[in-house]
């Protein structure tokens, strides 16, 4: 019987297609691995009372550096250390670049991919060799995150206030739980006062209190986020995938919401935990980013013409203020039942 045969496009192309697409799905599993090793090391770091030491030997190289100063998420402190070469980073710091790499791993043409995946394995390494030495422990290795309602699995998040330039976020890891409850940790975590209507919006489907957010005109429903848990909506492999969260609709605060993987709790922490942050939550009411901003710019100004007005308000407002303990007692302690 003759060969079939076979266009061009379809010997030379097809191969690439299927070949590029195996790459990009490693890369996403390697990304899903990076942030999860890294909440786990911050995690054991926390418990072994060793997340604000230095890892011994650490260095990094001037191209390494380079790369890290190019990741978007890598907080400013570290950014600074970075530049003028300094080599002392905690653990903390270490775990918090490994993580932030993972953001951008899947990013950029393939030369750049592969430069930040050496980066991110050379970090890696050193927090292990660095815990196992200040802890006399040794971290295994991160496994693919499964997404089940074990006791002893967490979900991860980081919760990032869209349009805040330096951005405010928060990374957090909860129980499996119901949207609603994810809510009140979104709140507690962020400094908010649940003080305003919500919903979530997860692969174009509205999720929220029906009760409070039904208005009974056809067409504009939600799915009930009281019912709703963690380990329905997260994909089974522990894809990270992104979702917003908008708290009043008013001032529209809007947060983008990513999960990062599923790591086992370590022995002897808790949760709901805030592992790390940045910058203060706005007051309520202030007026959304733009007001925000108003806000901060008469607080900085004496001379500003709504400067005493602002300072009779909220004068006590420190814009670099957040303390990721006092977020994780805030988690812990919840809202309060007003319904």
């Amino acid at each position: 019987m003759p060969r079939k045969k076979t266009t061009a496009a379809a010997e030379t192309h097809q191969p690439i297609s299927d070949d590029a697409a195996k790459k990009a799905k490693l890369l996403a599993e390697n990304a899903v691995q990076l942030a999860t090793f890294g909440a786990q090391a911050l995690v054991t770091a926390e418990s072994l009372r060793i997340k604000t030491k230095p890892l011994d030997h650490f260095t990094l190289s001037p191209a390494q550096r380079d790369i890290l100063l190019d990741v978007p998420d890598i907080s400013k402190v570290i950014k600074n250390k970075l530049a003028k070469g300094n080599s002392s980073f905690t653990v903390a710091e270490v775990a918090s670049m490994t993580m932030a790499l993972a953001e951008v791993l899947t990013e950029g043409d393939p030369r750049k991919q592969i430069a930040v995946l050496n980066v991110a394995k050379h970090l890696v390494d050193r927090l292990q060799a660095g815990i196992a030495g200040l802890g006399e422990i040794e971290l295994s290795k991160a496994k693919e995150p499964k997404a089940k309602a074990d006791p002893s699995t967490v979900y991860q998040f980081k919760i990032t206030l869209i349009d805040s330039k330096p951005p405010i976020w928060r990374r957090i890891q909860v129980a499996d739980c119901t949207l609603d409850k994810l809510h009140e940790h979104i709140q507690t975590a962020m400094g908010w006062t649940n003080s305003h209507l919500h919903q979530f919006e997860i692969f174009e489907k509205r999720y929220g209190n029906p009760e409070l957010l039904d208005d009974g005109f056809d067409g504009f429903t939600s799915v009930d986020s009281t019912k709703t848990k963690l380990s329905q909506i997260v994909p089974n492999a522990g894809k990270r995938f992104r979702f917003t969260y908008e708290y009043d609709f008013g001032d529209g605060w809007a947060h983008e919401i990513l999960f990062e993987g599923t790591p086992k709790k370590e022995l002897g922490t808790k949760s709901p935990l805030c592992l790390e942050g940045e910058r203060a939550c706005p007051p309520e009411d202030v007026g959304g980013m733009g007001g925000f901003y108003d806000f901060l710019e008469a607080l900085a100004d004496p001379e500003h013409e709504r400067h005493d007005e602002f300072m009779e308000w909220g004068g006590g407002f420190d814009p670099k203020e957040f303390d990721a303990k006092q977020a994780t007692k805030a988690m812990t302690k919840g809202l309060p039942d007003w319904r």
